[in-house]
């Protein structure tokens, strides 16, 4: 494992590859190991940088907000001398990664927005993240494994993507998941905010994802200029471990696809 100290806490990480640098955000109550097939898939041409966001995997607890996790990210890439970077996040990953394009746009090269949303938390979601919240506190992480395996993957997921899932939800910290949901709930609504996207931006969403479904990610597309959506096909909301070739797959096309077109407009200059 490697780690940095950053902002007052211990922040976890995995480095791995050379090339073009690219983050990997992982969603909620996950850690950077949802990233492996990615990070395996694409060490040859890019050094992939994968956080535990904090209070998830093994970085420490501390107080959060979406914005902080942003700032966490940005001060890890200045601690391994990374300028620019493609930025990637799945659900509560991709809020944090608007939140840094946000933040950092001078920072990001491209953005892949996984099977996550713009907009905030209704009251009904933040009346459920308070629930779930209390739910953590009261029973542990098991007691939110069964209750969110239904709504994050098929019932036709392969019974080693459902075993992968269920021991990143059991393993993270209570304190940190919930430090998470509150963060969730009070998080800015970002729709406002997607039209001064200037990034090529690849859109990603799982065909059959329940808790941010392609109507969400249609809005995205409509808003930002340079976008593109790709539907992963059998799939719900974890799609990049429910298919991860079909994941990679456009994942690849779309940084060689940003990759030439970044050139032709370095030589246009």
């Amino acid at each position: 494992m490697s780690s940095v100290r950053l902002r007052g806490i211990e922040i976890a990480y995995t480095d791995e590859g050379s090339g073009a640098p690219i983050v990997f955000l992982h969603g909620f109550p996950f850690n950077r190991s949802m990233w492996r097939d990615q990070i395996d898939a694409l060490r040859e041409t890019h050094r992939v940088i994968a956080p535990d966001l904090r209070g998830h995997g093994e970085s420490e607890v501390a107080p959060v907000t979406i914005p902080e996790m942003a700032r966490d990210v940005a001060g890890l890439l200045t601690a391994l001398d990374i300028n620019q970077a493609v930025v990637g996040g799945l659900s509560m990953g991709g809020y944090v990664a608007l939140s840094f394009c946000r933040q950092f746009s001078e920072r990001v090269t491209a953005l892949l927005l996984a099977d996550t949303r713009a907009s905030a938390d209704t009251e009904e979601g933040k009346q459920n993240r308070a629930l779930q919240a209390e739910r953590v506190m009261l029973e542990g992480m098991e007691g939110i494994a069964n209750e969110m395996l239904p709504k994050l993957l098929r019932p036709e997921s392969k019974p080693d993507v459902v075993s992968r899932v269920r021991q990143m939800i059991v393993r993270t910290k209570p304190l940190g998941a919930v430090a998470a949901l509150q963060a969730m709930a009070t998080r800015d609504d970002q729709t406002d905010f997607l039209s001064r996207i200037n990034k090529p931006t690849l859109i990603l969403v799982g065909v059959e994802d329940v808790i941010t479904p392609l109507k969400d990610s249609q809005l995205m597309l409509h808003e930002i200029q340079r976008s593109s959506l790709e539907i992963i096909q059998q799939a719900g909301h974890v799609s990049n471990l429910e298919q991860p070739e079909q994941f990679n797959r456009l994942v690849n096309v779309f940084l060689e696809r940003t990759f030439v077109s970044n050139q032709q407009q370095t030589a246009k200059n």
